[in-house]
């Protein structure tokens, strides 16, 4: 997973870089980018205790703490969703608690100007991840 927490570190700028984009085709071609680039979770992760249900594709969260660092590793099927998650994890891996506690991960979503361009089951299946990081705090 380390592998994973390192990539998504240095991805800091791009959660900006959609952010900022208006054209939806333009956000989707850097996301996909961004999913296709995040190299995938060891198979020994993709156990079923970390699956997210409410994902229509088979996802993964990873969650570990590190010197009172939190940190998220993720995996899906889909690669739109890939780089979605690793957008948002970019601005909470390395975070304490009390500085996760204080970000609205939902506003951040909402940040990305992402809910009118997704399906309702891509929707649904940030949503479940969301609901995960939350959870792990």
């Amino acid at each position: 997973m380390q592998q994973q927490i390192d990539f998504i570190s240095a991805q800091q700028a791009i959660f900006a870089e959609v952010a900022q984009q208006r054209d939806w085709q333009q956000k989707y071609r850097l996301l996909m980018q961004l999913g296709k680039a995040l190299p995938p979770l060891p198979d020994a992760l993709k156990r079923d205790e970390l699956l997210v249900t409410g994902c229509e594709s088979a996802a993964w969260l990873c969650h570990q703490q590190q010197d009172g660092q939190h940190y998220w590793g993720f995996d899906s099927d889909a690669r739109i969703i890939k780089g979605v998650i690793t957008a948002l994890l970019s601005q909470l891996n390395g975070l304490n608690a009390g500085e996760l506690k204080a970000i609205d991960i939902h506003a951040l979503y909402q940040q990305l100007g992402l809910a009118q361009g997704l399906s309702p089951s891509r929707s649904n299946g940030v949503a479940a991840v969301l609901l995960r990081i939350q959870q792990a705090l």
